[in-house]
C-alpha cells in the first residue's frame, strides 16, 4: 500500500503516554482522506509497552500501526533513523511519544508542507503546553552571544534562545518533538548525529540541515500539546539534564567550530560552574554544588 504520510515515535516506558498519542492521532485524522501509517519504535521497554501496543495495532486500519520492539535501547537519534529506513512514505512527520494532536493538525501540516516543501523542507507546528499556553519550540542557532544569553541572562524569557512566534517565521531550528519533512531531505543531511545523547540533536540537526541550503519554517496553523515532562524534585534527575546540555554544547562546538570558539564556550562554561559553586557554597544549595563540581569536570575532560 501506498501511504502519503509516515508518522514516527519512540517509545521507551511509556505506555500510556504513547497509547494517548497514538488515538489523539488517530482521532485528528479521523475525517481525513490522507493515507497513513504509524511507526513506532519501541527502545526495549521494561514496563510491556511493547506487547500492549501490538494489541493496539487491530484498532488502526487507516491510521495503520506498526510497532517495532528492539531488544535494545537505540536511544533518539539511533532511533529515529531506524524508524525513517522503515518509512514507506517520502513524507515522514516525527512525533515524540508526548505529544496529543489538536483537531487535524497533522492534515494542516501535511497539506502545507506538500505546497511548500521547494521552499521549506523541514516545518514544525506550533507546540502548547498542557493548559494550553505557548510553549517555546523554534529558536535561533547557538551562537556565541546565544549561549552568553544562555548561560548569564533569563534568555528563554527575553525570545533570545527560544520563542513561539504567532506568525510563519523562518527560524534555524523547530523542536524535534513535531515536525514534517521529505525521507530524502532527512536522509540527505545524514539523520540525526548518534554520538549525541540527550539535547542539542535538533540544533545540531538543522543546522546541518541549513548547510544543505535547507530552511526550516514554524507553522503556527498546527497546534500540538507537548506534555514535555515538569522539573523533578529529585537532585539526581535535575543533576543529569543539566550535565547533557553542556556536554551537548561542548560537542556541538567541537565539530562545528574553531578551537578558537570552543575555547570561548568552555571559558563561559567555567565562569557558570564558578559562580554557582560560589552561590552552592554561600546558600548550602548541595544540588548547585554537586552539579557545577561535576560541570567542572566536563569542561576538563573536553
Amino acid at each position: 500500500m501506498r501511504f502519503d504520510l509516515s508518522i514516527i515515535i519512540l517509545s521507551y516506558n511509556t505506555w500510556k503516554i504513547t497509547r494517548d498519542c497514538l488515538f489523539s492521532i488517530k482521532d485528528s485524522l479521523k475525517t481525513s482522506r490522507l493515507k497513513t501509517e504509524i511507526i513506532v519504535i519501541d527502545n526495549n521497554s521494561t514496563d510491556g509497552s511493547a506487547e500492549k501496543l501490538q494489541k493496539l495495532k487491530k484498532h488502526f486500519q487507516n491510521p495503520k500501526l506498526n510497532v517495532y520492539a528492539l531488544k535494545k535501547n537505540l536511544g533518539y537519534a539511533k532511533g529515529n533513523n531506524f524508524a525513517v529506513e522503515k518509512a514507506s512514505s517520502e513524507n515522514i512527520l516525527l512525533l515524540n511519544s508526548d505529544v496529543l494532536i489538536q483537531n487535524n493538525a497533522i492534515e494542516k501540516l501535511y497539506s502545507f508542507f506538500l505546497k511548500n516543501h521547494k521552499k521549506y523542507q523541514f516545518i514544525g507546528p506550533k507546540l502548547l503546553n498542557p493548559d494550553l499556553t505557548n510553549q517555546h519550540s523554534a529558536g535561533y542557532y547557538y551562537s556565541l552571544p546565544v549561549v552568553f544569553a544562555a548561560l548569564f541572562l533569563k534568555a528563554d524569557s527575553l525570545g533570545i534562545t527560544r520563542f513561539s512566534p504567532s506568525k510563519q517565521k523562518e527560524v534555524d531550528w523547530v523542536s524535534g518533538a513535531a515536525f514534517i519533512t521529505k525521507k530524502k531531505y532527512y536522509q540527505k543531511i545524514g539523520g540525526f548525529d548518534e554520538n549525541i545523547f540527550m539535547y542539542f540533536d535538533e540544533i545540531d540537526f538543522f543546522l546541518r540541515a541549513r548547510k544543505q541550503g535547507f530552511k526550516i519554517l514554524f507553522f503556527p496553523d498546527a497546534k500540538i500539546i507537548h506534555l514535555e515532562s515538569a522539573s523533578s524534585k529529585s537532585r539526581i534527575k535535575r543533576t543529569f539534564p543539566i550535565l547533557q546540555f553542556f556536554k551537548g554544547l561542548i560537542y556541538l562546538y567541537k565539530k562545528h567550530h574553531s578551537k578558537y570558539q570552543l575555547e570561548l564556550v568552555k571559558i563561559m562554561i567555567r565562569i557558570k560552574a564558578e559562580v554557582s559553586l560560589l552561590i552552592g557554597k554561600i546558600t548550602n544549595n548541595t544540588y548547585l554544588k554537586t552539579t557545577y563540581a561535576e560541570v567542572k569536570k566536563i569542561v576538563a575532560e573536553n
